[in-house]
């Protein structure tokens, strides 16, 4: 009896004892900090690490391993709640600041129906005047304009009072109802968009409006907005030619601003404003602008020759700080600009407020989000190249080009031979300029110059979106690589000359390396590789890739923008960060506005590309692109030596002539209402169409099934029949891949697994040949077993890794291939593939 006492008193002492252990333990400082340096080093050490610690702590002896791996987990998921906390936080900032800004807004459109309805009651009452003269109608409208008071703009006191006026105005369209604002088509305000955007409804200019919330205090926004050729594509140049400080603490700007034109068809605008920043008694930050007229002050005739004055109605930025950090911002821009000086084929983008709002209004917004995320660590970029720096790159090529498009004379440009009969537009550019040149660094001062070969026309019924993709995705199609290998040589001094250089073939490879993109993926910054192979004996084993630095925007159907372009120049392999650009590309600028209506999706999918018929027509039909009309600006650039500049001329001429033709071809295939509704080369006869292409593979791959038992069928027999098995088979999870029985095998088809494997689209699928997805061991697999495919019709590929366009290693547990035989069973139509299990490494 005592012994069973003595073990039951045993047993409670090592609960107890155990419940001390392991629930209640208090940690002394010296032993909390020995596990926080720990913790700091590796938050899950192992069982291992933990009985190491102890040995090496003496202060920790006396606590069991258990307990210590209990002390990591809890912390572990104090950290995991603090960050969870602090991150619930962050969005509960935001959501409070866009529910005010929400109400603010819903404020101020109620104010707005109140005026519409005074003044539709007030109409009525006209209408039913029947003593109401024309006379007096004139009258009426002769008071109600508001008339702009001439001020002096001589002297500080006569400014002042401009600045005050301007801004009564601006804080009445950005908070108020002086414009009639609408919501812009496709930008629905929410907690996740970008900000509430809104364009102005009968009007005098064109006028857009953005309300946003950024995590930026307000003095940084406004002083990224003030200098606008940073984040405004194009703003040419900014000049503050005054400035003084104004009695309530503000400032007082003089500013000569001058924008580029869009196409070579249209004159650049230039801009005379005041400029006055303050501070509001709430605290806001106010930034606003308009034009002055009627001063004799402002830059000189010869600098603004090119140029067309145009007016900046008050518009600005209205900053807000918001509680716990960041500011709510409101944007305005109200502008005139003179419609009447560009062809009537044009007018449309300069009277519509929703191109102001896709060019300026929008981008502003977007610029500072994306500042914010980068200074809070958020956005990534690629080759180990910091964001500022791949933002430069993205607005050099920007910029280079439209110096390119507008040519102005003072950056050295001047008009080579050219009268109004010719259709493409020689400029050139003297070397000395362009050593001196804000694009270009000193490298191409060797040079005897710059060439531009440039030419606009009127597209009809082409989607600018589906015409870039297809540009920068086939640029075998249009683009010449011996053009290209030249302008990039002759970037390196010393390397070769036009015409002298050795001649070059493009293997046909195009890679894109993606650098990075902007926060709402509108524009994408990569660089693209060439693979050249020479064509002498003597260099048979030297490298010929050509680097391209390229920008490409406007490629989403359904993006808010007011273009689409793909801009490149040719790149060292390393460039460096001051490396010299010489832009060239395409901008395709649509002049009406899409419709509301989601936009039919013309990337060639499996249905859009290969079935024909009837159905097709229909679809061509109905597309709203119909009627739609855009205009193609093109502009290649070409260095040259004094002594070669006829030479390079001509080529210059010839080559543009040549890309146009292409492009022209192109536009008409891809157009839903020209001869041919699809892009790329037209179905040979004896190719299959689409529905029978997919029988043939199931037909073909069931025969090998019997044959060779090899398990499951690739699609269930009552998935075969009629057109569900074109359906099923596009939606098959294995990636299933066609190639050609050439000499050189070429992809002639994919389900959209292959497609997403292969990191490509149908378009692109015949420009890539079998061997170029498999690595050096592939290859030699696919040598070993290709005689047992060719004499049986059927083979196995063991667990292997392919690779993708975009160079990505593919990793698959197990392939198979075998023969497609045509309808007859005696005519072998291709080969098939199908990877399975397959994923990105």
């Amino acid at each position: 009896m005592a012994m069973a006492m003595t073990h039951h008193h045993n047993r409670e002492s090592s609960i107890d004892k155990h419940l001390d252990t392991g629930k209640y333990v208090r940690y002394t400082a010296e032993q909390v900090e020995a596990l926080e340096r720990v913790y700091a080093e590796c938050p899950k050490p192992s069982s291992l690490r933990r009985q190491q610690l102890i040995r090496e702590c003496p202060i920790l002896s006396n606590i069991e391993p258990k307990q210590i791996k209990v002390w990591f987990q809890n912390r572990r998921c104090r950290e995991k709640q603090r960050k969870e906390a602090s991150r619930l936080q962050t969005v509960n900032r935001k959501l409070t600041a866009m529910n005010k800004l929400l109400m603010e807004e819903n404020d101020r459109l109620q104010k707005q129906v109140s005026q519409l309805v005074c003044e539709n009651g007030y109409m009525r009452q006209q209408l039913h005047t029947v003593n109401a003269s024309a006379t007096d109608a004139s009258c009426d409208s002769a008071v109600t304009t508001p008339q702009h008071s001439l001020r002096n703009a001589n002297n500080p006191a006569g400014l002042l009072s401009i600045a005050e006026e301007t801004l009564a105005e601006f804080l009445s369209k950005a908070t108020g109802t002086a414009v009639n604002w609408v919501q812009m088509p496709g930008m629905k305000p929410g907690p996740d968009s970008v900000g509430i955007f809104a364009i102005s409804q009968s009007c005098s200019g064109v006028a857009a409006r953005a309300c946003g919330l950024v995590s930026l205090e307000p003095t940084k926004i406004a002083e990224i907005l003030k200098d606008r050729p940073s984040w405004f594509r194009d703003c040419r140049k900014l000049e503050v030619f005054t400035m003084f400080p104004a009695g309530n603490g503000g400032t007082i700007e003089l500013v000569y601003t001058q924008m580029f034109a869009p196409t070579t068809l249209a004159p650049a605008r230039d801009f005379w404003t005041l400029r006055y920043t303050t501070t509001l008694e709430n605290g806001s930050l106010v930034v606003c602008e308009r034009s002055l007229s009627g001063s004799g002050a402002g830059p000189s005739v010869a600098s603004a020759a090119q140029f067309v004055r145009a007016e900046v109605l008050p518009s600005g930025y209205l900053i807000r700080p918001c509680e716990g950090g960041g500011s709510i911002i409101h944007i305005v821009d109200h502008l005139n600009l003179e419609v009447w000086s560009v062809p009537e084929v044009l007018r449309p983008l300069y009277k519509s407020s929703k191109v102001i709002a896709q060019k300026m209004t929008i981008p502003a917004l977007r610029y500072i989000r994306q500042i914010a995320q980068e200074t809070s660590g958020e956005v990534v970029y690629s080759l180990g190249r910091q964001p500022a720096v791949l933002r430069t790159f993205s607005q050099r090529l920007s910029r280079g080009f439209n110096e390119a498009i507008n040519g102005f004379n003072e950056d050295g440009w001047s008009i080579m031979n050219c009268d109004d009969t010719e259709d493409v537009i020689i400029a050139i550019n003297s070397g000395k300029s362009l050593s001196n040149s804000s694009n270009l660094t000193t490298g191409l001062s060797f040079l005897g110059g710059v060439l531009c070969a440039k030419a606009s026309m009127l597209l009809q019924n082409v989607p600018p979106a589906v015409l870039v993709r297809f540009l920068r995705e086939h640029r075998l199609e249009w683009a010449d690589f011996n053009v290209d290998a030249y302008s990039a040589a002759s970037l390196k001094a010393g390397t070769y000359a036009y015409p002298g250089m050795r001649p070059t073939s493009f293997t046909g490879s195009q890679i894109i390396m993606p650098l990075g993109q902007t926060v709402e993926h509108e524009e994408l910054l990569e660089v693209i590789r060439l693979e050249g192979q020479s064509l002498m004996q003597e260099d048979a084993f030297l490298s010929r890739d050509i680097h391209l630095l390229q920008i490409c925007s406007g490629i989403d159907d359904n993006a808010v923008g007011a273009c689409s372009e793909l801009v490149f120049a040719p790149i060292d392999e390393m460039f460096p960060d001051d490396a010299a650009l010489l832009p060239s590309g395409f901008r395709i600028i649509p002049l009406e506005s899409k419709s509301d209506s989601l936009a039919t999706n013309r990337t060639l999918d499996l249905t859009s590309s290969l079935e024909v018929g009837p159905a097709t027509s229909q679809a061509a039909g109905d597309s709203p692109s119909q009627n739609a009309r855009s205009v193609l600006t093109i502009a290649f650039q070409f260095p040259f030596d004094t002594n070669l500049q006829d030479n390079v001329a001509t080529m210059a001429r010839q080559y543009v002539r040549s890309v146009i033709s292409s492009v022209q071809r192109v536009a008409m295939a891809i157009s839903p209402c020209g001869s041919s509704p699809t892009i790329g080369p037209k179905p040979s006869p004896g190719s299959p169409e689409a529905l029978t292409l997919a029988h043939w593979i199931c037909q073909s791959y069931r025969q090998k099934l019997s044959l060779f038992h090899l398990g499951e069928e690739l699609l269930k027999s009552e998935s075969l029949g009629g057109d569900s098995v074109l359906k099923n088979l596009w939606q098959h999870q294995d990636a299933i891949l066609c190639c050609s029985l050439k000499s050189v095998p070429v992809f002639i088809f994919a389900n959209q697994a292959g497609l997403d494997m292969l990191e490509t689209t149908l378009m692109a699928l015949q420009d890539i040949t079998l061997d170029k997805i498999f690595d050096e061991s592939g290859r030699k697999a696919l040598c070993s077993v290709f005689t047992k495919l060719m004499q049986q019709g059927f083979t196995h590929l063991l667990a292997g890794v392919c690779m993708s366009t975009m160079g990505r290693h593919v990793s698959y547990e197990q392939a198979v291939a075998w023969k497609v035989l045509a309808a007859d069973a005696n005519t072998v139509h291709c080969l098939a593939f199908s990877f399975m299990n397959w994923s990105f490494v």
